[in-house]
């Protein structure tokens, strides 16, 4: 009797293993007008709009709030969602619970829709002046410019990690380190092409040369280029987060996105189909993208997002 229970344990694990595992499938939500920029509140996500900004979650729309013209990457902190408003050159704090507009901040905006207003050291950051080459600095107590940073001419992309503001000037093609203690620039890293979105993290300041198609990979310890990825013939129009020992990469062409494993440096997978531009922000439990021309945001669960087997 033990034998034959020994032999259908067996022969049940035998057929367990030949059944594949359910992987479920990314989710895709429809998003009338132009889906883009996305910031992560929980399990939900913001995300820029024509004339508005929207609260999704994996269920639908839980807010909107009306603006002008939202415009960039938005960070949340101190309970608020910050936009850049690029028609009334101003940055907007929304209520993350009340989805209502509590203030505007004339900073000045850089860009014409390219940019990242980032959260670091108890201030919001956005660059403020293309020509002159400035950053305001915001306080959250005050909702007022509590200072700005003399930066290199036609700097519009910004992160915060390992204790500074990280800018990039893609007309200077410079990587700039802004110490928050002095709010001053403390190093200047070169970079390659048309350098534009980057993120802090996983060890190091990432960042999309977008004329190059590669990933310059800079060591925060060191303030130089430790290494560079070639993702394709060119990263434009794209976006990147970190995070699980990976660098998250938002592209146009080839794929929806890719994924450099950072003990690699090497891309280690590619995900979807050609989505023309959008945004990418990654959570733990997944990844979410937008694609603003097919008006979809994508919900890519954790089990869809492993590595091919070799």
């Amino acid at each position: 009797m033990r034998t034959f229970g020994l032999m259908l344990l067996a022969a049940t694990a035998a057929i367990a293993a030949a059944i594949p595992a359910v992987v479920q499938a990314q989710e895709i939500i429809e998003v009338p007008g132009f889906a883009d920029f996305l910031a992560v509140d929980g399990e939900t996500v913001w995300i820029t709009n024509k004339g508005r900004v929207e609260q999704w979650s994996r269920e639908g729309k839980r807010a909107e709030v009306a603006l002008a013209r939202p415009c960039g990457a938005m960070a949340i902190a101190a309970g608020s969602l910050w936009v850049a408003d690029c028609q009334e050159h101003a940055v907007k704090r929304i209520d993350v619970k009340t989805a209502r507009l509590v203030a505007t901040i004339p900073t000045g905006i850089a860009s014409t829709g390219e940019l990242n207003v980032v959260a670091g050291d108890g201030a919001v950051w956005v660059a403020s002046d293309n020509d002159k080459g400035l950053v305001a600095r915001i306080d959250p107590a005050t909702n007022a410019v509590a200072a700005s940073v003399q930066v290199d001419p036609g700097t519009w992309y910004l992160t915060y990690g390992f204790g500074a503001i990280w800018a990039v000037s893609a007309q200077a093609r410079s990587l700039q380190r802004i110490d928050t203690a002095t709010n001053a620039v403390v190093a200047k890293i070169p970079l390659g092409t048309e350098p534009g979105f980057l993120a802090a993290g996983e060890g190091a300041v990432w960042v999309q040369e977008q004329g190059d198609g590669t990933v310059a990979r800079i060591d925060p310890a060191t303030n130089a280029v430790a290494g560079r990825i070639r993702v394709g013939d060119n990263l434009k129009w794209g976006d990147i987060d970190t995070g699980a020992g990976k660098v998250w990469l938002r592209t146009t062409d080839d794929q929806v996105f890719a994924v450099i494993d950072v003990a690699t440096s090497a891309v280690e997978s590619r995900f979807g189909k050609p989505a023309g531009s959008g945004a990418l922000r990654y959570t733990p439990a997944g990844v979410w993208t937008t694609a603003h021309d097919e008006h979809t945001l994508t919900w890519w669960p954790r089990s869809v997002l492993q590595p091919p087997a070799r």
